[in-house]
Parts: structure tokens; sequence; C-alpha cells
């Protein structure tokens, strides 16, 4: 790798990545990172060997740059970085519900700017990274994201038009997992289990489900007939969830999640 690479704000999905790219290869004379706090920037120095550096010279120095902010402080980044950034540098841009055209109106013309939507198991080596190009950006420049962002996970390539359903699926899609083991898990408290049992029982039913569903290559309605025996129980569990409109509040609820998605991007905070 010759490339000099930037991570701008080293959160917990910053440091994922950065983490990510040593252990794909990348040399930690290679990397830079910004930081608020000075005492966060040592860690991450004593931790991976990197350069901590301010946005200004990681505008300066980096060839690529991962803008790895909350969203409500990208306009503010873009500012302190528009000054000192060329167009023949690639942003990448890992914050929700930022458009790569709110990017490109805000630095030099022509800048190639990748928009990407990772989610949280990134920090597991688990992620999910839904990548788009933006208008400047070319099939290298995409190659080169999914390059960083396979280090923790897989990718998908998507127009970004696309951008606000994928981040309803698989940017809070985890969220949605959580929410319906900690259901189960109160279930089993109501059927007479401990919590840590009832905890550890569907944990494992979730991790052995979700490699059936990866490594299988069977349609998920396949699988569930595979454990749906005539007149047993868990097809009388599946008819509550029916009929309880389980199917429909779950697409309800992506929808929503889209909506709202496109309404952070319109800059409907």
């Amino acid at each position: 790798m010759t490339q000099t690479v930037a991570v701008l704000g080293t959160g917990k999905i910053g440091e994922a990545l950065l983490s990510g790219m040593i252990r794909a290869g990348w040399h930690a004379a290679d990397l830079l990172v910004t930081t608020r706090r000075p005492e966060r920037a040592e860690e991450l120095r004593t931790r991976y060997g990197v350069e901590p550096v301010t946005n200004a010279e990681a505008a300066k120095r980096a060839d690529t740059l991962i803008l790895a902010v909350k969203p409500q402080d990208m306009g503010k980044l873009l500012d302190e970085l528009a000054p000192h950034l060329t167009a023949d540098r690639l942003v990448i841009s890992a914050a929700a519900g930022i458009t790569s055209g709110f990017i490109e109106e805000r630095l030099a013309v022509g800048t190639p700017v990748v928009r990407v939507m990772p989610n949280t198991p990134v920090l597991v080596d688990e992620g999910m990274s839904v990548i788009s190009a933006g208008s400047h950006a070319t099939t290298e420049h995409v190659v080169h994201a999914e390059e960083i962002f396979g280090g923790v996970g897989k990718t998908l390539r998507v127009p970004e038009s696309q951008q606000d359903a994928a981040t309803a699926l698989s940017g809070s899609g985890p969220a949605y997992f959580y929410f319906l083991v900690e259901a189960m898990t109160d279930a089993g408290i109501l059927l007479g289990l401990p919590r840590a049992q009832a905890h550890d029982l569907i944990v494992q039913a979730a991790i052995g489900a979700a490699v059936m569903l990866r490594d299988s290559g069977e349609h998920p309605v396949k699988l569930r007939e595979a454990v749906t025996s005539p007149a047993g129980t868990t097809i009388s569990a599946i008819r509550e969830l029916e009929n309880h409109g389980v199917r429909a509040a779950l697409i309800a609820a992506l929808e929503a999640a889209r909506d709202r998605s496109r309404e952070l991007a319109s800059g409907n905070g």
C-alpha cells in the first residue's frame, strides 16, 4: 500500500476501520488520524503506531480522506478541509445521511467522493458497508473504498439513490435484531427460564440461524419450513406472529427508517 490515508474522526467506527486496514496489510506509516482530544490522539499513536494530525494537515498530506465524523459535524469539517484539499484527492464519507452532492458542493470542483454506509458490526469485522460513487468518482475510486471497508466485513455497491433503503435495512438493521433478542429474552423469563439462560439460548440460536442463512444458500422460507413440523410448536408460534401483524410491522418499520434517512439527507434533521 503506497497511498497515504487519513481517518478523520476516530471514534468507534473510525478506529474499527483503522484497525481493519492495519490487519489487511496497510503500514502504520501510511495512516494519519485526526481526533478532538489530545489524549485520544496519543492513545491511537500508542495502540497502532499511526500519526495524529490536524484536519488541515490531513487534507494537505493524504491521498484519501475518510470522513468518519457525526453527520451534524460534517459541514464544519468540510469548511476546514476546503482551503487545503485539491481535486485529485479521494474523499470517502462514512456519515449517515450525508449525500455525495453535499460534500462535492463544498470542495474543489471535480473532487471524487464515495459515500459509504457501514453498520456497527464493523467493530467485530462482520460489518456490511454499502458503497456508492459520487458524480466524479471512478470505478477505481470505488474499488479503493471496497478494499478499505472490506477489512471489517463485506461490501455492497449500489447506486446512491438506493442508499436510504440500504440504511433502513443494513445501517439500522442490527438494532432490529437486538430488539428481537430483547423481546425473546423477556419471553423466556415469562416461560420460567433465568435471564442468563434465556439470553444464551437466543443468542446461539441467532448465530446458528445467521450462519445457516449465509452458508447454506437456501431461501429463508425453506429453512423456516425445515423447523416447522405439522401441528407442532413452531407453527403455533408462527400463527401468533402472523395474527399480531409482525410481518406488516417490520415492513412499516423499514419504510419509516428509509423515510427518516431521506429527511436527514435533505437537511431536515
